[in-house]
């Protein structure tokens, strides 16, 4: 599936600099890293809202959909500041190897 990754992130960078009324993406980022983050934000409660009728119907038709919906948005985030799925995937490659537990105890206390 990476070659997925790959395409929609050469999508998302091509649509930067893209006319904002010919692609959403573009309009995005010409709205900024506020309009983005909210984007986000709003995503990711609808997969939680998405996840607890899931649970309570059986269906996951809808939390997979939001999901690719927040996962979207996300990259468009990455690719507003410069950065890309493969610097996530490499974060996630590092913890392979550590328990939850001793990976978050490298953390610096917030």
């Amino acid at each position: 599936m990476a070659h997925v990754l790959k395409q929609l992130t050469a999508t998302l960078n091509a649509r930067k600099q893209a006319d904002p009324d010919s692609s959403y993406v573009s309009q995005l980022h010409h709205k900024g890293l506020n309009k983005i983050l909210e984007k986000v934000g709003e995503e990711a409660t609808e997969v939680i809202l998405a996840a607890k009728d899931a649970e309570q119907s059986g269906d996951l038709s809808d939390l997979i959909h939001e999901t690719a919906d927040l996962w979207f948005h996300t990259l468009v985030m990455l690719s507003h500041l410069g950065e890309d799925y493969q610097s996530v995937l490499n974060e996630l490659e590092r913890r392979f190897n550590l328990s939850g537990l001793q990976e978050k105890s490298t953390r610096t206390p917030e």
